[in-house]
């Protein structure tokens, strides 16, 4: 399944607000309303859209590794 960026920021957003509605972290909070879309498309932080840009193009370069590690003791 292939998605585009907009509907994997969207993805990203409704994920961040269910970990909010759960939470109530003021750190979730801050986030979003940075990552809210104004009505001109651009983002409430202008930085937030760079920050994005630069982590998609990481993980198409498969610079991103979700995989869990754990260290030995």
């Amino acid at each position: 399944m292939s998605i585009s960026e907009e509907q994997a920021y969207a993805a990203m957003y409704a994920f961040l607000t269910h970990w909010y509605q759960m939470t109530q972290s003021a750190d979730i909070a801050g986030l979003l309303g940075s990552m809210s879309l104004l009505p001109d498309g651009g983002t409430a932080d202008p930085a937030i859209e760079s920050d994005w840009q630069e982590a998609l193009e990481k993980a198409k370069r498969g610079e991103v590794d979700p995989n869990l590690k754990l260290s030995g003791h």
